[in-house]
Order: structure tokens, then sequence, then C-alpha cells
């Protein structure tokens, strides 16, 4: 990412919410073979969901402020 596209938070929340819900499906599904209940299955699923979704969101904000591993694109080129 160069140094004048800026990430919206409408687009890490939408890479959160896309990866969380790949995430969730597995736990739901571990959750069920488990518990063999699908009530339990859902209530642990939706849990997981709403604080891995928020951790991740943090997260990805978090990393835009951080510079290491980045390289500065020069002001100009000739």
């Amino acid at each position: 990412m160069n140094r004048n596209t800026k990430e919206t938070h409408y687009r890490s929340i939408i890479k959160a919410l896309s990866y969380r819900l790949m995430g969730t499906s597995c736990t739901f599904l571990v959750a069920w073979l488990i518990t063999s209940q699908l009530d339990d299955a859902a209530g642990i699923g939706l849990a997981d969901l709403a604080l891995k979704v928020a951790g991740y969101y943090l997260h990805e904000r978090m990393w835009l402020n951080i510079h290491f591993g980045r390289t500065k694109t020069p002001e100009y080129e000739i």
C-alpha cells in the first residue's frame, strides 16, 4: 500500500466480517460435533464471531499506524 492509499474503516469492517464468517463456520461445526447441540453450537459460533470481528478490526486499524516493513514512496520521480 503506498502512502497515498488509505484503507477505509468500511473496507476494514468488510474484510473482518468475511474472514470471520469462514472462521465462525469452522467453530460452529466443531462445537456442534463436540456438543451435538445445535443451540449450544450456534451460541458458541455467535460469541466467537462478535469477539473476533472486534479483535481483528482493532488489530487491522492498529497496524495501519505502524510503519514497520513499509517502504517510503518518493515525493516525486523523474
